[in-house]
């Protein structure tokens, strides 16, 4: 923490909250968006689902993927902030595209854009909230940096849904009105988030991984990586629950109140589960957002009407709440410190791959089987992922020597 930056509130700098507040804007500026895709493509531009899947895996996979070199540039840098400013300025300003998109090759273009813009701040950003956080506080710096993030995930449908019914289902001005919260989100950052002191790497590191780098890792921070990638693959995008909503009746201005109902719940859990974790450990509450997974898919896949999806929407969103900020949190404390945007990296780039195959499987499936088969694989999957943690948690229990006294 800087000497500029001491005044906090429940612990936590000030520069810390101005990057959740950061987030929530960019959120809101993104949500408003996304909330409208899945439809907007196909109802207004004809896509198939398949082709649904395929942008949106796309679109995350190159997010992740980027934090890779991202993050290594970052702790070759010395620096978290520069970077951070770039990914914001390009998310902001890929905005206008699509509104301007005439066709789904526009909007993959635009996607694509917009997630290298979040794949370059994504581990710069973690990596600085660490960085700043106390150390007994990093349950709660980056639950907070989620819960905020997640506000904004939910204010950005409810604008989007508002702007649809006043301008008439008009999806090109609602994308319009969205660059506005992300021009704001970069001024924040640029004025109000200081950055700590560090020095660059030692060593230059000339590829994003290299044998040296990956050994310096870890076993904890690698089981924090296969968690990570596990779970991802058990949840491709949220854009499916949005298809599911609209399949099941929902009418298309109302298409962004799946994201509300989402975020709205990871918000209000995210911060508490950080801090209990803080207090009790992460173990228990990882199982617990591995088991809502499996809950919500069942929902989804059994669900007849809107208020069923609308259930296990809520559901997915508890189990985001349970479990994005603690898998940040271990790769905190897992990594080395001046490998910790690397670290990020290197575990994005694992859950990019597993979106992607995710979304495109379940783009597969929907246009195969059908809708209840995309949610019944990833209730099995989910499933597999959380019986395989329960094991591993058992068997370090086991192997752990016996407490003296």
């Amino acid at each position: 923490m800087t000497d500029g930056d001491k005044g906090n509130w429940r612990g936590l700098p000030r520069s810390i909250w101005a990057l959740g507040f950061v987030s929530m804007l960019m959120d809101i500026s993104s949500e408003m968006i996304h909330g409208l895709l899945p439809v907007f493509l196909v109802t207004v531009l004809g896509a198939s689902t398949v082709t649904v899947g395929l942008i949106e895996g796309i679109g995350e996979a190159t997010a992740n993927i980027t934090k890779l070199f991202s993050g290594a540039l970052s702790d070759r840098m010395g620096k978290r902030k520069p970077l951070t400013i770039l990914g914001y300025g390009l998310g902001t300003l890929s905005k206008p595209i699509f509104a301007l998109a005439p066709t789904a090759g526009w909007v993959l273009g635009a996607r694509f854009s917009d997630r290298i813009g979040k794949g370059i701040r994504g581990a710069p950003r973690d990596a600085l909230v660490g960085d700043l956080a106390p150390p007994d506080k990093r349950g709660a710096a980056y639950g907070l940096r989620q819960s905020l993030d997640n506000i904004g995930a939910f204010v950005g449908p409810l604008l989007a849904m508002a702007l649809m019914a006043l301008f008439s289902d008009n999806f090109r001005l609602v994308f319009w009105v969205a660059l506005v919260p992300g021009c704001i989100a970069v001024f924040l950052l640029v004025t109000f988030v200081r950055e700590p002191e560090r020095a660059p790497a030692a060593a230059p590191v000339r590829t994003p991984i290299d044998r040296k780098m990956l050994s310096r890792m870890g076993p904890l921070f690698w089981g924090v990586v296969a968690l990570g990638g596990v779970m991802t693959l058990a949840r491709f995008t949220e854009a499916f629950i949005i298809l599911r909503a609209e399949e099941q009746g929902l009418a298309l201005a109302l298409a962004p109140m799946i994201l509300v109902i989402i975020n709205l719940v990871s918000s209000a859990s995210a911060y508490p589960v950080g801090v209990l974790s803080d207090g009790i450990g992460k173990r228990g509450l990882l199982m617990l957002g591995f088991a809502a997974l499996v809950v919500s898919d069942v929902v989804l896949a059994m669900a007849q009407g809107v208020a069923a999806v609308f259930i296990g929407a809520a559901l997915w969103g508890l189990h985001l709440g349970l479990t994005q900020g603690l898998l940040s949190a271990l790769v905190a404390d897992s990594a080395p410190v001046e490998l910790r945007a690397t670290a990020f990296g290197v575990f994005n780039l694992t859950s990019g791959v597993a979106l992607f195959l995710a979304s495109l499987l379940a783009g597969v499936l929907w246009a195969g089987p059908g809708p209840a088969a995309t949610f019944w694989a990833s209730a099995g999957l989910a499933f597999l992922g959380l019986a395989g943690f329960m094991l591993i948690a058992r068997t370090r229990r086991e192997k752990a020597p016996p407490k003296s006294g």
